[in-house]
């Protein structure tokens, strides 16, 4: 636990270390090229661990909370004729507010950018080092009277694309279908039927899909099984429901209420829908088929529904080794080939993220999916535990909603200064500084708000 944690805060601090700095260079290396006077370059809030004096004159911190940073530039607060007087003469020429207005513009806009630049670089190695892999999205099961089963998808179905998209891995699925949380509508589901060559159309009807909902499982809600895990027992809880009937680690659960058993997931969901229920079932023991009736335990899960629970858990299996290799799908790059994609997932991503803002600003999807620094760590951490690929992945995501973020137009952050600097190029003349006190202060109320807002969510999630 402690060295998790240890892991846990070192991930943060590399992850969030990359970001501020690529983010904070963006600004730093176009002010600069503009000509401005840089005063200091920081990394990090709080008390300076480190700092020092350039060649160019600029001092460089680095402080030791790992939250933000800033550039500091020459009269970069000097937008009224009367706060002009703080910068010498013989240095105005090279103050901030000197600037022509798409300079200004330019400097602000650099650090979003260098996010976005990031983020695809990182994807660009992904394509050269590892290219994009997968599992073929062939449908495992499909649970009865789910969504998906309504619609007409049964086992052995490939999914080709979702609303017109195409997919050709389990991943661009997912990623389609989080597209559409929140929403009412259809749901267009491509896919070529098991023992067919050609795909047919289903739709799946959608209202307020998933909008409360603070951990979204598209897939599982849908009724979608990507897998089908054998129902073998690894273990018991002590005086659970299952122990109580007699069930044993290394059973593997055949039929229940004389229905044959396809697998785990679909044993799980017969359970939760069967509180205080008996469930007559048939188990393989070594050669022997064993008969027993267990009553799953009510309880309530975290959506305040009421479920049944037996106290038992599956058994570890190898899902790659258990696929057949037609079920693998594999796409390499060339170093020139790779750049492209990796262009159009940041873009698609950065409208993925843009979207869902604004579904939670308009209350389409629960605010509780809003994360803060302690659920960002754990990700960090497991992410990292998991391999450089997956990692990187995660990093490019979070530099692309770092970019997203900065751009929004509320004041304090990047797009908040390009909103006061397109209000200049329409009027002619720079945004009254009583108008931008009133807008950093409702900014600051604002970022303040959702701060503490992520901050709950990750206690919440702990306890």
């Amino acid at each position: 636990m402690a060295l998790q944690l240890i892991i846990n805060i070192l991930a943060l601090i590399v992850t969030l270390g990359i970001l501020v700095t690529v983010h904070e260079y963006g600004h730093f290396w176009v002010a600069r090229r503009c000509g401005v006077k840089v005063l200091r370059f920081s990394i990090g809030f709080g008390k300076a661990v480190k700092t020092w004096i350039g060649k160019d004159g600029t001092e460089y911190v680095i402080a030791p909370i790992p939250l933000g940073g800033y550039v500091k530039m020459l009269g970069q607060e000097d937008t009224s004729v009367e706060s002009e007087s703080s910068v010498p003469d013989s240095q105005k020429h090279l103050s901030f507010a000197s600037k022509a207005l798409w300079q200004r513009m330019a400097i602000v806009a650099a650090g979003p950018i260098a996010n976005f630049l990031l983020a695809i670089t990182v994807f660009w190695i992904i394509n050269v080092a590892y290219g994009l892999s997968g599992t073929a999205p062939v449908l495992a099961n499909v649970l009865e009277d789910s969504p998906a089963y309504t619609a007409g998808l049964r086992a052995g179905d490939e999914i080709v694309a979702v609303d017109g998209v195409q997919a050709t891995i389990w991943q661009q699925v997912t990623m389609q279908l989080l597209a559409r949380l929140g929403e009412t509508g259809d749901l267009l589901i491509s896919a070529i039927p098991a023992g067919q060559s050609g795909p047919q159309d289903y739709r799946i009807a959608l209202e307020s899909w998933q909008s409360n909902t603070a951990e979204p499982n598209p897939i599982g809600s849908l009724g979608f099984v990507q897998y089908e895990i054998p129902p073998v027992i690894e273990g018991l809880v002590a005086d659970g429901a299952a122990e109580r009937a007699g069930m044993l680690a290394g059973d593997r659960i055949v039929s229940v209420d004389g229905a044959p058993l396809t697998g785990w997931l679909q044993w799980v969901q017969r359970v939760r829908a069967s509180p205080e229920l008996p469930l007559n079932i048939v188990v393989q023991r070594d050669s022997s088929m064993v008969s027993l009736t267990i009553v799953p335990q009510l309880t309530e899960a975290e959506d305040g529904s009421q479920i049944g629970v037996i106290g038992a858990y599956v058994q570890e299996f190898d899902l790659m080794a258990s696929l057949p290799p037609e079920r693998l799908r594999e796409i390499h790059y060339n170093p020139l080939s790779a750049f492209v994609p990796a262009v159009q997932e940041t873009w698609d991503k950065s409208v993925f993220v843009l979207d869902s803002i604004k579904k939670m600003v308009i209350g389409l999807i629960s605010v509780k999916n809003i994360n803060g620094p302690i659920t960002i760590a754990q990700v960090a951490g497991e992410t990292a535990s998991y391999g450089l690929e997956v990692y990187l992945g995660f990093l490019a995501i979070l530099s692309i909603s770092l970019g997203v973020l900065n751009l929004l137009p509320i004041p304090v952050l990047d797009g908040g200064h390009l909103l006061y600097y397109s209000i200049e190029a329409i009027i002619r003349r720079p945004v009254p500084d009583r108008i931008q006190a009133m807008g950093l202060q409702l900014g600051l109320l604002l970022i303040s708000g959702v701060m503490v807002l992520a901050v709950y969510n990750d206690v919440s999630r702990l306890l």
